[in-house]
């Protein structure tokens, strides 16, 4: 079992790694005036200069594409410091599954739909590349790896350890503690929430009354002294 947490654990590394290097690779064929544009993950995501033919041009940043390279990113850094901390192997999991959910959703949708052609002319035919799919393929089995270190790892300290309750065990504790704490509450009958309800529109209106108030009255001030 120690040698199945530790060969996760490198290739979830590994796998990081690999997930922010696929983005330095060609995730689309654009085609536009008969020239065809490969630009990286990379440039689709900060909106960097692509050379189309003779032509340089600035392309719009597309904030999906940025947001999966930067969760990706931090999931490979923390996979990696894991090693050291591991403290960091369920930021790891977490991000790691987030950007690979999120890379899936890329991948599967319209070739348009997260790549911005608006800054060229003539755009005959946009088309994602095979990276695109193998890093979301990648990108999972990073996912399964880190999540497989963790919930290994933590059976292995939980073992050695009489008093340490596993992950699952944790998450079921703290959802009937909660369970218990919403029983506590006490809710407020139908009258008391009609009555507050009024109360807050109320004062709502006075605030914003008296915004307006003020508001009017420092424009006609501003009025005067510039019309002095």
């Amino acid at each position: 079992m120690k040698l199945i947490n530790k060969i996760s654990q490198i290739l979830a590394a590994v796998l990081g790694v690999a997930s922010v290097v696929l983005f330095f690779v060609p995730f689309a064929n654009i085609t536009t005036n008969g020239t065809v544009a490969s630009p990286v993950g990379f440039q689709l995501a900060w909106g960097a200069n692509l050379s189309v033919g003779d032509t340089a041009v600035n392309m719009a940043m597309s904030a999906h594409i940025l947001f999966v390279f930067l969760i990706t990113v931090i999931a490979a850094l923390m996979s990696i410091f894991a090693f050291k901390s591991k403290g960091l192997r369920y930021g790891s999991s977490a991000f790691a599954l987030g950007s690979a959910i999120y890379m899936w959703v890329i991948a599967l949708s319209k070739d348009t739909k997260f790549i911005d052609v608006r800054p060229l002319k003539k755009v005959t035919e946009v088309a994602h590349t095979n990276i695109v799919l193998i890093l979301a393929i990648v990108m999972l089995l990073f996912a399964v790896f880190a999540i497989a270190y963790l919930f290994i790892d933590d059976y292995l300290e939980v073992k050695a350890s009489k008093d340490k309750k596993t992950i699952w065990r944790r998450f079921v504790l703290f959802l009937r503690d909660n369970k218990s704490e919403v029983k506590k509450i006490v809710w407020p009958n139908l009258r008391d929430v009609i009555k507050n309800t009024v109360t807050v529109l109320v004062m709502c209106l006075i605030i914003g009354a008296l915004i307006w108030a003020i508001d009017f009255g420092l424009g006609k001030l501003l009025e005067l002294i510039l019309g002095a």
